[in-house]
């Protein structure tokens, strides 16, 4: 009886260790995506800044949204930035003019924010099955954000809806009280990001963001390949019974905590690319990440919204409303047929399938669609 005892307390300190040692590795995670975003502002933010605030057309508009968020790595600095413009009277002074010449940029930035994620499944490569997992997982995202604008782009064009409505929302909440909200994981990781930043600036190198970016994907990769590990040897059981029987038991909740998660830490980058690792261990299943992936498309407006507000002007608060409505709409239309909406699941399963024969594919990927393709057409057009 005694040696059960000990057994016991020995098993139950042994969780204890690897449940810290999880926590650990995943702030480990958060900032090593911290510091990509960081590099990826100090590689390309000043073209990214020079790009925006150019005049395009709808067209063009679109891709440099695109390039403009792989660049940053936020959607909502794209849409803070393209508010910035609307309110700047760089669209022209007709409000409902700026909105509508601003919203192929907010789909442009829809599409691009899905990098992160997709960058995060990289870190799975070395193993077969994982990788298919999590690089299913992260790119059903993308297809879902190419489908959903393939879709409403044209007929934005032509009927001018989304604009519309993001006006109409505006003149309902112009004058409305101004909110604002911090990220607790912003807070938690930006001194830390901040440190590695300002150790490397101090070592005097022409260009530290490279190095930056560098160390970031080392961390990264570390922080997978254990933090999976861990998942699968600690709670893989108890954790795949909690998500089916609480998180994920219905796409409707699983939307909801999407918004949610995505509210609490202001980026939608942040909630996709956590549930990458759970991915790849096998906890959760792709089917139980699409709607949770939805959701995060919903929740990562808000930070444009609360911004918007301060100007208590109607042209930026529609810009941000805009965003808000092209992804409801997106959902609206997608979700409910179920032949429309098992196009980005077998794709993504179908694209998995071929990235894990070829391990390169997963990177030209990256590199043609979020900016070769992008760069090219603006270059091209223009």
């Amino acid at each position: 009886m005694d040696k059960i005892r000990e057994l016991k307390t020995t098993s139950r300190w042994i969780d204890w260790a690897k449940t810290l040692t999880i926590f650990a590795i995943l702030y480990c995670f958060l900032v090593s995506i911290g510091m990509i975003g960081s590099a990826f502002k100090g590689l390309g933010g000043g073209f990214a800044k020079e790009l925006i605030q150019s005049e395009a057309g709808p067209l063009i508009g679109l891709f440099i949204g695109i390039l403009v968020t792989s660049l940053v790595q936020s959607s909502s600095t794209t849409t803070s930035l393209v508010v910035g413009m609307v309110a700047a009277g760089t669209f022209g002074q007709d409000p409902k003019i700026a909105v509508a010449a601003a919203i192929p940029y907010i789909m442009g930035a829809n599409i691009g924010t899905s990098i992160t994620n997709t960058i995060v499944a990289l870190g799975h490569i070395v193993n077969k099955n994982e990788f298919r997992r999590a690089f299913a997982a992260s790119i059903i995202h993308d297809f879902f954000n190419v489908i959903a604008v393939i879709i409403l782009f044209p007929l934005q064009l032509k009927f001018g809806f989304i604009s519309k409505s993001a006006n109409w929302l505006a003149e309902m909440v112009v004058g409305s009280g101004t909110l604002t909200f911090k990220s607790p994981v912003k807070m938690v990781t930006k001194p830390t990001v901040s440190a590695i930043e300002d150790f490397f600036k101090l070592q005097n190198i022409m260009d530290y963001n490279w190095l930056l970016l560098i160390v970031a994907f080392g961390i990264l990769f570390f922080s997978l390949k254990y933090l999976t590990k861990l998942i699968r040897s600690l709670i893989m059981e108890r954790l795949e019974a909690f998500f089916d029987t609480h998180i994920f038991k219905t796409a409707a909740r699983a939307m909801f905590f999407g918004v949610f998660i995505t509210i609490m830490v202001q980026s939608s980058s942040i909630t996709t690319s956590l549930i990458i690792p759970l991915a790849g261990a096998g906890v959760l299943h792709l089917r139980q990440i699409f709607p949770y992936t939805l959701g995060a498309n919903i929740g990562t407006t808000v930070t444009a919204l609360l911004a918007s507000l301060v100007s208590g002007t109607l042209a930026p608060l529609a810009v941000a409303f805009g965003h808000l409505v092209f992804n409801i709409y997106g959902i609206l239309i997608i979700w409910p047929v179920k032949k429309i909406r098992d196009i980005p699941l077998r794709l993504s399963q179908w694209f998995a399938e071929l990235a894990i024969q070829n391990r390169i594919i997963p990177i030209i990927y990256i590199l043609v669609v979020f900016f070769i393709i992008p760069l090219g057409l603006i270059f091209l057009v223009r």
